[in-house]
């Protein structure tokens, strides 16, 4: 089967691009949207609708298969590539990446997502977006799987030989900013780690002395008992903190160990993830800050699992944090690793290595993306996957949870009963 035509269409994603550094510097909220002059490179305003690029690899046959290209929330930041702009994305498609594929036989995906991932753009001399390496391997997953008559999950275990799960993986959800409205909709919903909260500015969401997350966490804990739809649902409680609890605390070591034991104290009996407590302005600093952090909380007795993201975008990033074990779990940022072969080998390198694996991403991302990663997840096993796009809960986690159960009773199937069709499921 031969790659005929390449086709690129303009879309929306599920959600928006927010400048993080303004953000955190304070930016006033003004309805949905925030007022104030823009701080990180290529914004226009401080929030702007999300997009992306969906490219579309027409077969041989006549079908279809594609993927979306979009970036994350929060980009240009941390060491991400800059914001992603669809016009400029769908220049370099058709001038780096069509002359590249259109007649090219379809052969493994590994090697085709190698191929395209190591791309560079002749006129910058740089490797491309990661957000159109992404979508590009998405697609190239798909045709492989379409020529091969099996599913994108299928075409991944083989290569990579591994064993698919027959029980989906645990999800969780985000809540952006309505952390308490969305709490409960993901306690009546057994969400299995909530909430994520979107804990982005210390005097609003924090407090100086970290007494508002604090308050925030004991409503939690009460919330979910009174709430909980069976006696033995215990999700983990999951925050992202975007360096806040440093901020508020001066990167104080002993005083941020200190408070994270009360935070996890209050969180009792459930268990107490804290994503990005400190944020440092480099990536050595970090894993430095990150990593004695997790020493002092393991020296205090305390069970508390602290998840690297910022700083920890790319594939060689994150082998420097499970090296360096400066966290528990490891947010695997789907769109930051650019093409899906390094989704891949991030998470089965951690576990590999005693770290357990997030498959994160994005709320800016698309429910192609999100299902695309459904398949990635049931390959390789990770300890959570993020429910997307989008922050209104109910979407993202339908989205994810529901193609996660298609293709377990797909695979549980008689082998006669699947053998037509379902190449192009997902």
């Amino acid at each position: 089967m031969k790659i005929v035509k390449l086709i690129c269409a303009p879309i929306r994603s599920g959600f928006f691009f927010d400048d993080q550094q303004a953000i955190k510097a304070g930016a006033e909220p003004d309805g949905f949207t925030y007022r104030g002059a823009p701080r990180t490179k290529g914004f226009s305003r401080l929030r702007q609708a999300g997009e992306g690029v969906s490219v579309l690899l027409q077969l041989e046959d006549g079908s279809h298969a594609y993927g979306d290209c979009v970036a994350v929330q929060y980009s240009g930041v941390d060491g991400r590539d800059g914001l992603f702009l669809a016009e400029e994305a769908i220049s370099v498609l058709n001038r780096v990446v069509r002359p590249q594929l259109e007649g090219r036989t379809i052969t493994t995906f590994r090697a085709l997502a190698e191929e395209v991932d190591g791309l560079v753009d002749p006129e910058t001399g740089r490797p491309l977006h990661t957000a159109i390496r992404y979508g590009l391997t998405q697609a190239l997953l798909d045709a492989v799987a379409h020529t091969r008559k099996k599913l994108m999950v299928e075409v991944i275990a083989e290569e990579y030989g591994l064993e698919p799960l027959t029980e989906r993986v645990p999800i969780f959800a985000q809540s952006g900013d309505e952390r308490y409205l969305n709490a409960d909709k993901m306690i009546l919903k057994e969400v299995d780690a909530l909430p994520h909260g979107l804990f982005n500015h210390v005097e609003t969401k924090v407090g100086r002395q970290g007494e508002k997350l604090l308050a925030y966490v004991e409503w939690l804990k009460q919330r979910i008992a009174a709430l909980k739809p069976r006696a033995d649902y215990r999700p983990v409680i999951h925050l992202d903190l975007y360096g806040t609890v440093g901020l508020a605390f001066h990167e104080d070591l002993v005083a941020i160990t200190a408070y994270l034991v009360r935070l996890e104290q209050a969180a009792a009996p459930y268990r107490l993830r804290l994503e990005d407590p400190v944020v440092l302005k480099d990536k050595p600093s970090q894993i430095k800050l990150m990593g004695k952090l997790n020493q002092r909380l393991a020296a205090a007795g305390s069970q508390v699992q602290l998840v690297a993201d910022e700083w920890c975008n790319n594939l060689d990033d994150i082998k420097e944090f499970v090296f360096a074990r400066a966290a528990a779990m490891i947010q695997v940022k789907t769109p930051d690793l650019g093409g899906l072969n390094n989704t891949i080998e991030a998470v089965l390198f951690c576990k590999e290595h005693g770290i357990a694996p997030y498959l994160g991403g994005s709320c800016n991302e698309t429910d192609r993306s999100a299902r695309i990663c459904a398949h990635v997840a049931l390959a390789t096993g990770p300890a959570l996957m993020l429910a997307k796009p989008g922050m209104g809960v109910d979407e993202g986690y339908m989205i994810i949870f529901n193609e996660m159960s298609r293709l377990l009773a797909i695979r549980k199937a008689p082998e006669r009963e699947r053998k037509v069709g379902q190449s192009c499921f997902g």
